[in-house]
């Protein structure tokens, strides 16, 4: 791995500046930035050109997406940048449209990535670590993290990118640990990618 794409999705709110998404897109930065990584960045809050943006993820080795949850998603201008970039991607550069062909039209569908690299979701969120993964918490129902991002988890498949673990800073806003949080997403990085 040696070109590194880290995409910080966050929206500034008056509420909610994303001092921690910046923090952790500059920790993730300068990580891969030591390990003699090329690194590009593209941030929400910045004006962004679509070609450009393909032009990162065709050259990108690994994808970092750094996000805050909102209402169980993503920022709003993260899903523009996905519905401008993410679909004109779709139409050669990134993908074979949703993969299915004229003699298999009922088969492959989403499978006409043509990226390689693999992608990692790291996360900010309001809800505690013991929301996730327990029936007895009725909102989520028993969903893990990985459940609740699926679909961000799709449209990386759908460009041929395949999973690392997930990261997640849980109780942001309510009970923060920030520090805490710096130590193992710093302790996620090294075990993710220096083994």
């Amino acid at each position: 791995m040696k070109n590194v794409f880290i995409i910080n999705g966050h929206q500034k709110y008056p509420f909610s500046e994303g001092k921690l998404n910046a923090s952790l897109t500059e920790r993730a930065e300068l990580f891969f930035k030591e390990m003699d990584c090329e690194v590009q960045i593209t941030r929400m809050e910045d004006s962004y050109n679509v070609t450009e943006e393909i032009d990162k993820f065709k050259w990108a080795d690994l994808v970092f997406f750094q996000t805050p949850l909102n209402w169980m998603g993503v920022s709003w201008s993260f899903k523009k940048y996905i519905d401008e970039v993410f679909s004109m991607g779709m139409m050669g550069e990134m993908s074979e449209g949703d993969g299915r062909s004229k003699a298999a039209p009922k088969k492959n569908y989403g499978m006409g990535g043509k990226l390689e690299g693999k992608y990692m979701i790291s996360v900010t969120a309001n809800a505690p670590k013991e929301a996730f993964n327990n029936p007895e918490e009725s909102f989520f129902g028993g969903m893990s993290e990985d459940d609740l991002l699926q679909p961000m988890h799709l449209n990386f498949k759908w460009f041929g990118l395949e999973p690392l673990p997930t990261f997640m800073a849980y109780d942001v806003m309510k009970n923060p640990a920030i520090e805490n949080d710096f130590k193992r997403f710093d302790s996620h990085l090294e075990n993710s990618f220096k083994k």
